[in-house]
């Protein structure tokens, strides 16, 4: 049973792996509170440790998580993350904004006939609306 709602995304994110210096740019697939999910080319080991950043989230987002699981998906790997840190506000905030940006992107669509990616709406979200954003 799931214990947080999925949200679905494709807001840039970064990771490094703790165990090596590896950095990767990809894309958020699902997220929650709990954790998120991204699709990669290369098998991440379940129980790593990963440090996972969304540059695009104001402020900043970063956060230390645990490789939860790894499923191959054609020439490719989704893999789930469970976020280590307590800090539930600051989750919740992260899994608020990027509810916001998804509901733009629709919106955007929408009224102005825009196809947007996550990143774009992201940019263009934070420049209109961040600053009013609860902090």
């Amino acid at each position: 049973m799931r214990k947080y709602i999925r949200h679905p995304a494709d807001i840039p994110i970064e990771y490094t792996l703790a165990e090596v210096v590896d950095h990767k740019k990809e894309y958020i697939k699902n997220i929650s509170e709990g954790g998120l999910s991204f699709q990669t080319n290369k098998p991440l080991k379940e129980g790593a440790l990963i440090r996972i950043g969304i540059p695009v989230l104001v402020p900043d987002f970063e956060v230390d998580a645990t490789v939860a699981w790894c499923r191959k998906e054609g020439e490719s790997y989704e893999v789930g993350v469970i976020f280590m840190s307590s800090d539930s506000e600051f989750k919740v905030r992260m899994v608020e904004q990027v509810c916001h940006i998804e509901h733009y992107r629709k919106e955007v669509l929408e009224k102005e006939g825009r196809v947007i990616n996550g990143e774009k709406a992201a940019l263009e979200w934070i420049k209109k609306y961040a600053k009013d954003f609860p902090s």
